[in-house]
């Protein structure tokens, strides 16, 4: 084995964080940008249950805007490998509904619902050294 420094840079375990981060950025700039600009052609025929279940999202006036603003948003601090930690903990209730949406609703496209629910748990488990302060039972402010 070479113990020469930068050896184990290109190791898979390194790179595998920066290649998840990367997808998942991508996929929520992507689908995120989708939100306003409508470039990505939509079903000609939606499930009644989330037909109206996105009737519901759109009739508050801010759901959708508000999702698709932190898609994009987590989109692009991810690809530019910006506050990374604190986009995860955006963006995990964005999927937390995306899965409970394909359980509940449309099952359809629970298989790549499911694939972001493991990126999401793998870059934060890659991450969890930031997440401790905030795990901790009992803090006291400005500390």
């Amino acid at each position: 084995m070479d113990n020469q420094p930068g050896a184990s840079a290109k190791s898979p375990a390194r790179v595998m964080p920066a290649i998840a981060r990367v997808l998942m950025g991508l996929a929520f700039l992507v689908f995120g940008l989708n939100g306003f600009l409508n470039f990505i052609p939509q079903p000609k025929t939606m499930p009644e249950g989330a037909a109206a279940f996105f009737g519901a999202l759109m009739k508050t006036g801010y759901m959708i805007p508000l999702i698709f603003g932190t898609q994009t948003l987590v989109g692009a601090l991810l690809l530019l490998n910006l506050f990374v930690p604190l986009a995860l903990a955006l963006i995990a209730p964005v999927i937390v509904n995306i899965v409970a949406f394909h359980i509940f609703i449309e099952r359809s496209g629970l298989p790549i619902a499911i694939v972001f629910l493991a990126i999401e748990l793998y870059l934060a488990w890659s991450h969890r050294k930031s997440f401790l302060p905030m795990l901790a039972p009992k803090t006291k402010p400005g500390v």
